[in-house]
């Protein structure tokens, strides 16, 4: 059994590699124009493949990180574009989260699980993404505790 675990830990690792490198391509193409549908419909399917194959292999850290950016993605479809550079920003610190979780993995290590701050403002509405990262940055920046953002 340990050799099958071996090897469909493989296969996850080459996959997502090759997924997260076409979330850094869409991304980039979103720099340059927010309402790039081909590279919207890239990043959705790109962390709908991630979550799935991760949540098959137990790497829950991963599963739950794609499926938010899946989820915020789904937003970005239905919005047309990504809606401000904030946003962005958001997008490409998954990526980051999500390619060091997969590091882990190709060290043998357990993926840590995402900051909550990113998890939250992943899920927020864009207006709020903002102030659900500086609360949990520097409340006393934004007036004071964090505020618990429905979800």
């Amino acid at each position: 059994m340990a050799l099958d675990m071996a090897k469909y830990r493989r296969i996850f690792l080459e996959e997502a590699t090759d997924h997260l490198a076409e979330i850094s391509r869409a991304l980039l193409d979103l720099e340059k124009e927010m309402g790039n549908v081909e590279a919207i419909d890239t990043i959705f399917r790109m962390a709908h493949s991630i979550k799935s194959m991760a949540a098959s292999l137990g790497y829950d850290p991963v599963a739950e990180l794609s499926h938010r950016l899946e989820d915020r993605m789904e937003g970005v479809r239905a919005a047309g574009r990504v809606r401000d550079p904030e946003e962005l920003s958001l997008l490409f610190r998954g990526l980051e989260s999500l390619e060091a979780m997969v590091s882990a993995v190709s060290n043998e290590a357990e993926p840590v699980p995402a900051d909550d701050a990113l998890m939250t403002a992943l899920q927020s509405e864009p207006a709020q993404d903002a102030v659900v990262l500086a609360t949990a940055v520097a409340p006393e920046a934004v007036g004071g505790e964090p505020k618990k953002v429905r979800g």
